[in-house]
């Protein structure tokens, strides 16, 4: 069989981003889930359990680079194009007040993230969800009720807070370096644990979900 690439893209990133890819691939692999390798989830594989690994450092006349390569037999593990790795989709809908919302839906039909305010136009809640999509995978999670702070290094432009309500039901928002929050949990959780599986759902589901307007 000749050898034949899939999907290829070199580009510069910031370190941030970076971060951020890899922890979506670390998310996958260790849930055992098809992993995507693009920004819009179109690009899966199939990672089977025991790859062979390839760490390699090299210089070359001034420039230094650090490659990770992962190795199976097609057999083991099938490359799919043209797929929605999400299990959610987004939802763009206008509410009684006429003003613009979105929320994200789970194939299960849950609720699992939104915008939590209306908004004056729809390309403001577009503006919203696209920031979503871009800040939430990489986001770091801080515990409000431990006084927990972000790191410096690493994550994304927005913070996911973990907090308990006034009737003590444990939700999370996530807050965009400029004070704004951009999205939260839409439902209380009976636990803290299950307010933090919820938000690594989104996590998992932002990048990929389509957007779709109900009639």
């Amino acid at each position: 069989m000749t050898d034949e690439t899939v999907y290829e893209q070199r580009t510069p990133r910031k370190r941030r981003r970076i971060a951020s890819f890899f922890r979506r691939l670390a998310d996958r692999l260790g849930s055992g889930e098809r992993v995507a390798v693009d920004d819009d989830q179109s690009v899966a594989v199939d990672v089977p359990a025991e790859p062979d690994m390839e760490v390699e450092v090299e210089r070359d006349e001034g420039d230094v680079s650090l490659e990770i390569e992962l190795e199976w037999a097609e057999e083991e593990g099938d490359v799919e194009t043209g797929v929605v790795a999400s299990k959610a989709r987004f939802e763009r809908y206008e509410d009684r007040a006429s003003d613009h919302r979105w929320r994200l839906v789970h194939r299960n039909g849950n609720v699992i993230a939104d915008c939590g305010e209306g908004y004056a136009s729809k390309q403001k809640a577009q503006q919203g969800l696209e920031s979503t999509r871009r800040n939430a995978p990489g986001a770091h999670v801080v515990d409000r009720s431990k006084d927990e702070t972000a790191p410096e290094e690493g994550g994304s432009k927005a913070t996911f807070e973990l907090f308990e309500d006034a009737e003590g039901k444990w939700r999370w928002r996530l807050r965009h370096d400029n004070g704004n929050i951009v999205a939260d949990s839409g439902q209380g959780y009976v636990s803290k644990q299950g307010a933090r599986k919820g938000l690594r759902s989104v996590k998992r589901n932002v990048p990929g979900a389509p957007v779709e307007e109900p009639e």
